[in-house]
């Protein structure tokens, strides 16, 4: 039998006891192992630079270097890595901008205990995760938005843009709903002209909005199982 993968994490927190308590959670999973502990984020950088992770847990607000430049850095050095966001932090701007540097992932530190493990297989499979108070934040501003809305899409639009909030490249979306790359393009061309909405993650955004995905990506199990990995 071959052994068990695991998933390397690095902790990114000015807290000592948070830290501790996120290396605990998060050790007892069997499929995860931490490799690393930083107090700010240009310890973070530097660790990451060194046992490049697969995942980084990472805090906003630290002394020094913050999270958003952290992973800023972070993800231009090792864009395969993904940085999930743990913070009190939860208004609009925070989230807009660490979803536009390319974090798959935010979290509320109230939430978690609950959703940080969900929230770690979830990216490595190359899916995004938001706890239910930051997908309300995404709904609230889209809400408040002059988008079109999404019924004007047909069918098949949906689905595209469905997979690609879910964090779907357009080789595994067309391997998904079993169509050419060169279509998958058209279709996301026209997405993006209907809702005049012109990166991934405002379509992120829009799609949370309007339910069709209601928290990131939450598929059911089924189809979870089917979906190839990115």
């Amino acid at each position: 039998m071959a052994a068990l993968v695991k998933t390397r994490i690095l902790i990114v927190d000015d807290h000592a006891v948070v830290r501790e308590g996120l290396c605990a959670l998060l050790m007892a999973e069997e499929d995860m192992e931490v490799v690393g502990q930083a107090q700010d984020g240009r310890e973070g950088v530097a660790m990451a630079l060194k046992t490049k992770p697969d995942v980084v847990v990472m805090d906003l607000s630290m002394p020094g270097m913050n999270g958003m430049e952290a992973t800023k850095r972070i993800l231009k050095n090792l864009p395969e890595t993904k940085v999930i966001v743990l913070t009190s932090y939860k208004n609009e701007e925070s989230v807009e901008q660490m979803i536009k540097l390319g974090a798959p992932a935010y979290l509320t530190k109230q939430s978690a205990a609950h959703e940080l493990c969900q929230a770690v297989r979830e990216v490595k499979r190359g899916r995004t995760f938001y706890s239910p108070a930051i997908a309300q934040v995404l709904r609230e501003k889209e809400r408040t938005s002059r988008l079109p809305r999404g019924g004007q899409l047909t069918q098949r639009e949906e689905q595209v843009l469905q997979l690609i909030a879910e964090g779907f490249p357009n080789k595994a979306i067309a391997v998904e709903l079993g169509i050419s790359i060169k279509t998958v393009e058209k279709h996301r061309q026209a997405v993006m002209s209907k809702l005049n909405i012109h990166e991934a993650a405002g379509l992120t955004r829009y799609a949370i909005a309007k339910g069709v995905i209601p928290n990131g990506p939450n598929r059911n199990a089924e189809q979870n199982a089917q979906s190839p990995s990115s």
